[in-house]
């Protein structure tokens, strides 16, 4: 997998805190790190942190953000 993006960061989560008591689809429970999310965003915290990119959006403005996901085999 490729991920392509404009944005700063890439947070992963694991599912750590996932228990069997979470019904999914189908009613299958969620298992201890059976989960994988990658999410493209700004850092987080960047609004406190004046070395990261700006995240201030004014009236009027517009965001645009691309993310990309590439799958392939070999």
């Amino acid at each position: 997998m490729e991920a392509l993006t404009t944005e700063s960061a890439m947070p992963f989560y694991g599912g750590n805190f996932l228990d069997a008591t979470l019904k999914g689809k189908s009613g299958k429970t969620y298992e201890l790190r059976g989960a994988l999310c990658l999410v493209t965003q700004h850092y987080p915290d960047s609004v406190n942190q004046a070395i990261f990119p700006n995240t201030l959006l004014k009236p009027g403005e517009v965001f645009q953000s691309q993310t990309v996901y590439a799958f392939s085999t070999k």
